[in-house]
């Protein structure tokens, strides 16, 4: 049977190469930034968050609002944020704040704020922004983790930069 395309050019992936191409997209936090945080609990830390392949999450040691803090070593152009959250044992309201700063912190600008009601039917929330930022010098995360009651410690299953 002929072919009415001719020859033409295409490129057969694997559903594990195109995965990987998409990793491979994500900033290395590890390379390009320091982290500072307001709390951690040691079983929970921050790299288990930020750092692929790392599984488990981050949580912090305290209850109350916490803060991630992304300082980088050179001023990043970012254009897309995914942050992933997971709670499965108590139902909550919880409110974060993106930020970011393009001089170290003297001002910030805010990407978003958003809230999310977690509950037995609604335990993980997934964030996915397309931005465009320039000149990025730091990046925050700050989580209230419990809008009602305030005694919920913040956790972060991931969050990664493009």
């Amino acid at each position: 049977m002929k072919s009415l395309l001719g020859n033409m050019r295409k490129l057969v992936t694997s559903t594990l190469s195109t995965s990987l191409q998409l990793e491979q997209a994500w900033l290395n936090l590890r390379a390009a930034a320091s982290v500072e945080l307001t709390s951690e609990d040691g079983a929970f830390p921050i790299e288990s968050a930020v750092l692929w392949p790392e599984k488990g999450g981050w949580r912090a040691a305290e209850p109350g609002a916490q803060t991630i803090r992304l300082i980088f070593d050179e001023p990043q152009r970012l254009r897309r944020i995914c942050i992933v959250f997971e709670e499965d044992q108590i139902d909550r309201t919880q409110e974060f704040v993106l930020r970011w700063s393009p001089d170290q912190g003297n001002t910030f600008r805010e990407i978003v704020r958003q809230q999310w009601n977690f509950s037995s039917h609604a335990t993980r929330e997934t964030e996915d922004y397309a931005v465009d930022l320039s000149h990025v010098t730091l990046l925050d995360l700050i989580i209230e983790p419990d809008k009602q009651h305030g005694n919920a410690h913040a956790s972060l299953l991931s969050l990664r930069l493009a």
